[in-house]
């Protein structure tokens, strides 16, 4: 009798063993990750967040906040919208209580702007609205005359913005722009709340510019394909991205007109169109140095582009040039797909 309860307890250890490992087995299958993705018109161009998660609605809910800090930054930072501060800048000259986030920007596009001997420059809108109005309904559909880009340029110059604390102040008549330095920061913010919720395999994709955290569905990097200027169903290479950023900058998708075919990316130190390159591909550790140091090396061209690159830790990028030929940077293999 002194054995029975014993023998009664290693029964129920039994029963409880094999209930746990029914269990276990069971929230093995419920909790096998997938990938969920949404893609939305945000700052002017398709922007895609992509999520490897176990639980489907955790994922869709940690992407809306994340889309919502993008529409955050849209508000603040994009020149289409009347009542952002950036437009309340270019309007007023001045702005005292600026959003930290815009603050930050400003700053590391004047330090892009310095780096790339004034290559890359916010401060280029006057020229692109100078070039945008010699080619849409009622312009003259003819470049702009020497004398209007010289008188242009005088307003052009990233070293007469003035930052003290929150307040940001402009010359008068000047004017910003940053659809080149703002759309990486807002995939970094993107990816930076993905992260907060606990995310760790995800990307975001904004017109282009993307960061890529941890590894895709199939435990792998992410994959990024460079497409060929000549076939759009077409790649040049595939690239392997983990834990970095990308951004490619070209003039074969964007146009003031398509009659026009004037390359969108203007030369803030000339005031021309900037026609060395067909494209600037550049992987970085964020997309914010991504973005402008992409546009930085399309206007730069070839030469000057790389030599900034190869200046750069853990920065690499791939040119195509106007006459088609590749050049990569001394470390951009290291990341293509065998």
């Amino acid at each position: 009798m002194k054995n029975k309860p014993v023998i009664i307890l290693g029964f129920f250890m039994l029963l409880a063993i094999a209930a746990s490992i029914i269990v276990y087995s069971g929230t093995e299958d419920i909790q096998e990750e997938q990938e969920f993705k949404v893609t939305r018109n945000l700052m002017n161009t398709p922007i895609t967040i992509t999520v490897i998660h176990t639980d489907e609605t955790y994922a869709y809910e940690s992407i809306e906040r994340a889309f919502d800090k993008i529409e955050n930054i849209e508000t603040t930072m994009s020149h289409f919208k009347n009542n952002s501060e950036v437009s309340r800048l270019n309007q007023e000259g001045v702005i005292h209580d600026a959003d930290p986030e815009l603050v930050y920007v400003i700053e590391t596009s004047i330090h892009y702007s310095e780096l790339s001997d004034g290559a890359f420059d916010i401060t280029i809108k006057p020229v692109l609205d100078l070039w945008e109005s010699k080619f849409k309904p009622g312009g003259t559909f003819e470049p702009p005359t020497p004398e209007e880009i010289n008188n242009t340029l005088e307003l052009v110059d990233y070293s007469s913005i003035e930052i003290e604390g929150n307040s940001i102040k402009i010359n008068p008549a000047m004017s910003i722009v940053l659809g080149g330095i703002a759309k990486g920061y807002a995939v970094d913010m993107a990816i930076e709340s993905l992260k907060n919720d606990g995310i760790e395999n995800a990307f975001v994709n904004a017109g282009g510019d993307g960061k890529y955290i941890g590894l895709n569905s199939r435990q792998s990097p992410w994959k990024v394909g460079l497409q060929n200027p000549d076939r759009e169903q077409e790649f040049i290479t595939i690239i392997n991205i983990h834990d970095m950023s990308v951004a490619t900058s070209g003039n074969y998708e964007r146009y003031f007109s398509d009659d026009a075919r004037v390359s969108h990316i203007a030369d803030p130190r000339t005031g021309y169109p900037s026609e060395e390159l067909i494209s600037a591909t550049v992987i970085a550790e964020d997309a914010i140095s991504a973005d402008s140091l992409a546009i930085a090396v399309f206007v730069m061209g070839k030469e000057d582009g790389l030599k900034m690159i190869e200046q750069l830790e853990k920065t690499e990028c791939l040119i195509i040039t106007d006459d088609k030929q590749i050049v990569r940077s001394s470390g951009f293999s290291n990341y293509e797909a065998s």
